[in-house]
């Protein structure tokens, strides 16, 4: 199976490796399933619209072939989806609201973006991609907004298409978001539950909602390595080019 999954990759990077000698190979994280490997569509077309190439990483334990396939791109895009399991990466018993969990996904995602980060690849985190970035790192999460939080006021979970932005984020001016999008304050959509409660070590929080929740966050010095929590894949999708720039920024990252 391994062997399988070994040679598919080679095959996918036979095909693309002529059109990538110019364009960077982005890898996307896959969401969990049983029987494929896949990434919402608004992930691709964005890293597509920013001028990279995406490659789909299936979900995988063995550290060797994640090896190979960070050999491979140029840099990484984590996506979002199920909760973050937090008995076992930060300690913390379910709370009754907490959603459901994937536990070989968050193994996979986990260890991808410490592999990463390590080799030195940019990363932009999504989302989930976010939130596994700083637990990935020793950070901590908020497992549920509405029961965890006091004084919350923003609607964190929204009814209106993705494409569309809901409430505002507050961006910090010397952080990378900033000089990246050029504003202080800007419309994001927004799809969570859960949000980043204790920052990691060596990364700081860049931007929040106006009730104080965290939007974004960073690696402390010059590496890319971005998260934030709205979802900027499905407003460039859907013809908003505000956050076309942090796909473009990644793209920038991997030269």
């Amino acid at each position: 199976m391994k062997r399988k999954i070994l040679l598919s990759i080679v095959l996918i990077f036979m095909v693309i490796s002529a059109y990538s000698q110019k364009n960077p190979i982005i890898g996307v994280s896959s969401v969990a399933s049983e029987n494929s490997a896949s990434a919402p569509l608004t992930y691709i077309h964005s890293i597509k619209k920013a001028g990279g190439v995406p490659l789909v990483i299936p979900i995988t334990s063995d550290k060797v072939e994640l090896e190979r396939i960070l050999d491979v791109i140029d840099g990484l895009v984590m996506t979002g989806g199920e909760d973050i399991d937090p008995l076992k990466w930060f300690n913390e018993e379910p709370v009754r609201a907490m959603g459901g969990i994937a536990p070989g996904r968050d193994e996979f995602d986990i260890t991808l973006i410490r592999m990463a980060v390590e080799k030195g690849l940019p990363v932009l985190g999504i989302c989930r991609g976010e939130q596994v970035m700083n637990v990935a790192f020793g950070g901590t999460l908020y497992q549920d907004i509405p029961s965890q939080v006091k004084d919350t006021f923003v609607k964190h979970s929204q009814n209106a298409p993705s494409s569309y932005g809901t409430h505002t984020i507050d961006i910090d001016k010397s952080s990378k978001l900033h000089k990246i999008l050029g504003r202080e304050s800007v419309a994001v959509n927004s799809f969570h539950h859960q949000a980043v409660k204790d920052i990691a070590k060596g990364f700081k929080i860049t931007a929040r909602a106006k009730d104080g929740i965290v939007e974004a966050i960073e690696k402390e010095g010059d590496q890319f390595v971005v998260g934030v929590q709205f979802h900027p894949e499905g407003l460039v999708s859907g013809g908003d080019s505000t956050f076309l720039p942090l796909f473009e920024a990644l793209i920038e990252a991997t030269k």
